[in-house]
Parts: C-alpha cells; sequence; structure tokens
C-alpha cells in the first residue's frame, strides 16, 4: 500500500515538474502569435500562409514587383519595435511549417539607407526551410530628410533595427516551436554587410554566424571617399580638360592588364591581387591628343586621383580608391553628370541638412570630418575589438570584391588587419573570423544565385561542424548563364596562384599562396 502510494505520489510530482518545465505558451499556433507580448515589440498580424502566395507589391528602387510567387507554406508575422519615443521599427518574420524547418533563423539586411523590408529576399529563404527575418531598418520614406532632424532615426538604421528585430524574432520562434532556435545567422551584402559588421560589434550573442559581403564599413568615411570619386571628375563639369569620358575606359582597363594581369601565373584577364600591381596610368599619356585610345595630362592626373581614393590634407587615407582591373565600371560613380546620388543624398539629408548643398563645395578634409562628427556614432561600425564575439562563439566572414566600384575594396583589408591588432594576431583572429578577397567579380558575388559563391555554406559548416573555411569555390558565368570558369578565393592574407599545369579554368588547378 505504501508503495502504491509513493509510487503515485511520484507520478504526480514527475508530472508536475514537466508540466513547470514546459512554457506555457509552447507550440503556439501561427494565429496566436499576434498575442505574444514582448518589451517595445506591437504584433500587427500572424497569418498562416499557403502556396503559391503572391508578396505584397511595394514600390521603390529596390521595391517588390508584382508576380513574385512563395512556394511555401509559412507563418507570417508582422511586427513593429519602438525602443525610443521617435523609433517605429517595422519587422517581417516568416516561420516554415515545423516539418520543413531547418532549425535555423536567417536574417538579411537592406540596400543603402533605403527603408523596407526585403521580401523578395524572405522568399528565397523561407523556401530553403530557414525562418527568415527582416527590418524595414526604422522608416519606410523615400530620399534622405527622414533623418535630418530625427537623430534616433538615424541610430535605428545605424545598428539597432537589426538587433530589435533579432531579439524578436528569436521569441517568436520559440512560441510558436516551443524550442528555441538552434542556430541564427546574418547574411547579407553592401549595407547588409555593414548590419553584419555593427551587429559583431554592439550586439555579439544576436547571431552564432556573420556573412558581411562588401560591406559599406565606415559609413561617413565611404560616402565622402565616394563623393570625392565624383566630385573629381566632374566639379569643373563633363567638358572639363581632367574629365574622362566613359568612350576611354575599355582602353584603361585594357592598360591595367598589361601592367598587372599575369601576377597570378596565368594570362586570363583577371588581376588577382591588385596590392601587388604597380600600374600607372601615365603609360596612356599622348601629348596633345584625346583620342579613345590616349589620356591627356590632365585625365592621367584624375586617373591617379581616382586610383589612389580620397586622402586628408596630411595624405592620411579617407577610403581607398579604384582598383586597377575595375576601369570597365567607373562609370557610375566617374562619369556624370553628376556623382552618385547615394553619397550627395547622404551630404545633403545627413550631414549639412540642406536639400540645396552643392556637391561642387566639398571639401574633402573638412566635410569628411563633418561628417564623422554628425553621423559617425550612429552609423560607423568600426569597432575592431570583436573580442565579446568571439567568447560568445560567434564566427565571421567577411568577403569583399576586388572589381566593386561602389564600395571601394582595400579599406576593409585595414579594419580586418585592426582586428588582427585587437585580438592579439592572426592566429586568434583566424580561428573565428576570415577575409576572402574576391578576384573577378562585382558587387556582392552570389547574391544572384548562391552557388556562385556561397559564403553561407561555408558559415554553416564552420559554425556547424567546426570546418574553417580556408577557401570558397567562385563560379563565373558567361551571359548565357552558363558557368565557364571556377576558381579558389583564398582566406587573406593569400591569394588564388595557377599551378602552371591544367585546365585554367578549373579551381583544381590553383593553390592559394
Amino acid at each position: 500500500m505504501k508503495r502504491r502510494i509513493c509510487a503515485c505520489l511520484f507520478a504526480f510530482l514527475a508530472a508536475a515538474y514537466l508540466s513547470a518545465s514546459v512554457p506555457a505558451d509552447a507550440a503556439q499556433s501561427c494565429e496566436s502569435l499576434a498575442a505574444v507580448r514582448m518589451e517595445n515589440v506591437t504584433i500587427e498580424s500572424a497569418a498562416a500562409i499557403k502556396p503559391p502566395w503572391e508578396i505584397p507589391p511595394t514600390a521603390g528602387a529596390f521595391g517588390t514587383p508584382r508576380g513574385q510567387m512563395v512556394n511555401a507554406a509559412f507563418c507570417r508575422v508582422v511586427g513593429f519595435s519602438t525602443p525610443t519615443s521617435e523609433s517605429r521599427i517595422g519587422f517581417e518574420v516568416w516561420l516554415p511549417v515545423e516539418k520543413e524547418w531547418n532549425g535555423r533563423l536567417l536574417a538579411v539586411g537592406n540596400p543603402g539607407f533605403i527603408g523596407g523590408v526585403s521580401r523578395g529576399a524572405l522568399k528565397d529563404i523561407v523556401e530553403r526551410g530557414f525562418v527568415a527575418v527582416s527590418t524595414d531598418t526604422g522608416h519606410t520614406e523615400e530620399g534622405y530628410s527622414w533623418a535630418a532632424e530625427h537623430p534616433e532615426k538615424l541610430v535605428d538604421w545605424g545598428y539597432r533595427a537589426v538587433h530589435e528585430t533579432a531579439v524578436a524574432a528569436k521569441e517568436l520562434i520559440r512560441a510558436h516551436y516551443g524550442k528555441p532556435v538552434r542556430y541564427s545567422y546574418w547574411s547579407s551584402c553592401h549595407n547588409g554587410g555593414n548590419q553584419g559588421l555593427n551587429e559583431a560589434q554592439r550586439y555579439p550573442d544576436d547571431f552564432d554566424g556573420i556573412v558581411a559581403g562588401d560591406p559599406a564599413y565606415y559609413v561617413s568615411r565611404l560616402q565622402a571617399g565616394s563623393l570625392y570619386i565624383g566630385w573629381v571628375s566632374l566639379k569643373d563639369g563633363t567638358r572639363a580638360p581632367g574629365y574622362i569620358s566613359p568612350a576611354k575606359y575599355p582602353a584603361m582597363h585594357r592598360a591595367a592588364l598589361d601592367a598587372c594581369d599575369g601576377k597570378d601565373g596565368l594570362v586570363d584577364g583577371i588581376i588577382e591581387n591588385p596590392p601587388a600591381c604597380r600600374y600607372d596610368p601615365a603609360v596612356m599619356l599622348c601629348y596633345g591628343s584625346d583620342r579613345p585610345s590616349c589620356l591627356t595630362a590632365a585625365q592621367v592626373e584624375t586617373a591617379k586621383k581616382i586610383y589612389a581614393g580620397a586622402k586628408f590634407n596630411d595624405g592620411t587615407p579617407i577610403y581607398g580608391g579604384f582598383e586597377p582591373g575595375t576601369e570597365l565600371d567607373w562609370g557610375m560613380m566617374a562619369g556624370g553628370p553628376e556623382p552618385l546620388g547615394l553619397s550627395t543624398g547622404y551630404f545633403k539629408g545627413m550631414v549639412f541638412k540642406d536639400p540645396n548643398w552643392d556637391y561642387k563645395t566639398f571639401d574633402p578634409g573638412r566635410d569628411t570630418r563633418l561628417a564623422e562628427e554628425r553621423t559617425g556614432a550612429a552609423v560607423d561600425g568600426i569597432d575592431p575589438n570583436l573580442k565579446p564575439f568571439k567568447e560568445s562563439g560567434g564566427k565571421l566572414i567577411i568577403y569583399q570584391s576586388w572589381n566593386e566600384t561602389t564600395i571601394m575594396p582595400r579599406t576593409i583589408i585595414d579594419y580586418y588587419r585592426k582586428v588582427e591588432g585587437a585580438m592579439g594576431g592572426p592566429a586568434e583572429t583566424r580561428d573565428f573570423a576570415r577575409l576572402f578577397m574576391v578576384a573577378g567579380m562585382g558587387m556582392c558575388p552570389g547574391f544572384g544565385n548562391a552557388k556562385d559563391f556561397d559564403a553561407l555554406d561555408a558559415m554553416q559548416r564552420w559554425v556547424e561542424k567546426g570546418i574553417a573555411p580556408d577557401r570558397i569555390l567562385a563560379q563565373h558565368r558567361d551571359d548565357n548563364r552558363e558557368v565557364f570558369r571556377t576558381r579558389p578565393v583564398c582566406a587573406y592574407p593569400k591569394a588564388a596562384k595557377y599551378k602552371g599545369k591544367g585546365d585554367p579554368n578549373d579551381a583544381a588547378n590553383f593553390e592559394c599562396k
């Protein structure tokens, strides 16, 4: 009798313990997520979506066009966070049905200063079985005036919105599936890459793995350096002696290849390691001539300034310039009729707060300092001390395209070297953070087709299996989207070098040196 009473008591206590161990909101239905309570967070809607489902179209340069269909069943949660009285950080979290969920979260970033949830990216992510996460960065307005008199909105855009959204997404995952996320990842490019760097620096516990692609590092100086390219080229007009017509770009490109191609052991139209190139555009000088195959003396000086990049008055670099081999893509920044609108808009709306500010009055040293003073605290993620991120178990992959002309590539190497200094050396850095400089590709390799440069796959293997990436495969495609060349992209400071035999279009015939 005593044994039966004891057995019944044990069963009762065990049942009570188990019930207390399981959260009351475990495995909530999709629709019930609308009632989830979080500090400073409002859930506007939670709806179960059945495929095929058309994404609601949105306007703008990076909006969602009509006709984009999602072919996955998921729970779409729409909400916003208000960490300050000026903040309204919109976000969407798309949660796959449980049997399709791979146990992972993948968050994606935003282009430029534009506000808006990246729904097109969410589609691709949720169809791959991840919980997909995106924020509007705290605004949906076009242009740049939204930040002029609202410093908290600039902070939201700079770094706070991603963190607030990551925290909310993890709570929604726990509520919907009744268990926490196994692995959380960030993978994005350009401003999305900068958002990733800010996460590693400011919120080391948000993500297990961060892929920061072609990052818009050091925003205040980047925008000054970008504006400098257009200012040097266009401040005196397209008829000025120093202006370089786009008609001359092909000849300039040929001259750069003649000087630099082949240093990796192969003449193939790719400059594998531009810093090793000693190219002087003066080789194109033709006195008294302005033929497409020549540069005048004034144009040579302009070209030298573009390659060198913006500098302070004492010669200290502000930001890197264009690399040899990028000449065919100079038009957007240097071709005119005006500099890149992203840079002029930043100075008009955020630095000078004057829509009539004239870029021709730009002073590189003075106005860069002013940009740092007025916006740097909110937008610049430049802290090289990543010890908290490393101690939390985080992994970081930074990649940068050598052929990039929107974000000049060499400056990110400076940041990586500073990280090595802060962390105690290359070995102490490589065990959690690696840099990959991608030759022969333009902006954001792998975003048109993930397999062209799959840094996220490399990151997953590093985080989940402990396999650190020494190289990542790059696939080059022709105009018909057919792969015609593969190359290894080596972890910095190494670069790919041809072994001297075998198919030069096969990555197997290259080594990292």
